[in-house]
């Protein structure tokens, strides 16, 4: 059994791209791990490309007004800080709003930026907050959505939602196509399920273009999310022994930044993308316990210990690319040796350059 989507009117990726320079591009959330390495990208290519963020969730705002002890503070407001500084001398201009603020957010997007496209990444991108805190998880995941898609229709040309692997929930076959059964497990999973149907809904009332975008395990330079790649690294930097939850065989698809990046870029430069649901990952799946080998070897004597797997975790996989390389030549490029021994190598960099030394972390633990 398949479930089915809009079809594409440009079913194959023949039509001459869409040209960035100078076309105006919208990003919601856009000063997060992934949005900020996004908007560097698109301007690097030419696009007219703007930043809205509250900064408030897992960004400057929330680091900076902790109210308990987080020895990992430092660390995670100094890669904000690189974000922002990246940013502005990128000369990519900030918009400091509340994406939950309907009025504001329409004098902004339909007032003053009037873009082509919007590519909406605010929300809360963690599973297991999800589950924990319900409200807050509606409040700044599907209330964004709902607004952003009420500004978009009748005044863009194509809306990008960030939706997850998640929405597949445990894996029935080794590798997944965009057309498998979605069955999520717990609350994340299912927001973006349900998130994903408005956005096809959007398209069905109000023929709003869209993509949609589904992601998975990423891993990359000023991430403060407390990935599983992120806190191995950093456990192993502080000389501590890495913790995997369950035996370590589960596979999931590591993918890299930049090659989500690239996925992206090329959603919104190919008309073959419009409504469209796309995997955007490496495309093959890999063990934890192959993560941490690869940690063993950059830093040696860090050992492993198991405990217990989180019952609401979906067992994975691999998630199918074929499509995205068929309709919008999509080529990630950056397998688990080369991107994740690059992440590596950024962290020891960053710690140098900002004057951080592992003493001053405390043990970290995975976040999903």
């Amino acid at each position: 059994m398949s479930q089915s989507h809009p079809t594409n009117s440009h079913p194959n990726n023949s039509q001459q791209t869409i040209p960035l320079a100078g076309r105006r591009v919208v990003l919601i959330g856009g000063a997060g791990f992934i949005g900020h390495n996004l908007a560097l990208e698109l301007k690097r290519q030419g696009a007219d490309v703007s930043v809205v963020d509250g900064l408030a969730v897992n960004n400057i705002i929330s680091h900076h007004c902790e109210t308990y002890t987080n020895a990992d503070r430092l660390l995670y407001l100094a890669m904000l800080d690189e974000r922002l500084r990246l940013l502005r001398e990128a000369e990519i201009p900030l918009y400091v709003e509340d994406a939950r603020d309907y009025l504001r957010m329409s004098m902004l997007i339909n007032g003053k930026l009037k873009p082509h496209a919007v590519v909406l990444l605010a929300a809360v991108a963690h599973a297991s907050r999800s589950n924990k805190d319900p409200f807050h998880t509606f409040d700044h995941s599907l209330r964004t959505l709902e607004n952003a898609l009420d500004l978009s229709r009748g005044n863009i040309e194509h809306f990008i939602y960030f939706s997850s692997s998640m929405v597949y929930g445990t894996f029935e076959t080794e590798s997944v196509t965009e057309e498998a059964v979605c069955n999520p497990l717990g609350i994340y999973g299912a927001l973006k399920f349900g998130a994903e149907k408005l956005v096809i809904a959007y398209n069905q009332v109000f023929n709003l273009p869209y993509t949609i975008v589904r992601p998975s395990a990423l891993y990359g330079e000023r991430c403060v999310s407390r990935r599983v790649g992120q806190v191995f690294i950093e456990n192993a930097i502080r000389g501590q022994n890495l913790v995997i939850k369950g035996d370590g065989d589960e596979r999931l698809d590591f993918t890299y930044i930049g090659d989500l990046v690239h996925g992206v870029v090329q959603c919104i430069r190919h008309p073959a993308a419009i409504n469209q649901v796309f995997n955007l990952t490496y495309g093959r799946g890999r063990s934890l316990n192959e993560m941490a080998a690869i940690i063993q070897e950059e830093f040696p004597g860090i050992e492993v210990a198991h405990v217990t797997r989180d019952a609401l975790m979906p067992e994975r996989g691999t998630l199918d690319v074929s499509k995205a390389r068929n309709l919008i030549e999509y080529s990630p490029q950056n397998p688990l040796e080369v991107g994740y021994r690059n992440y590596i190598r950024w962290y020891r960099e960053f710690f140098d350059r900002v004057g951080l030394v592992p003493a001053t972390l405390a043990a970290a633990q995975v976040n999903e």
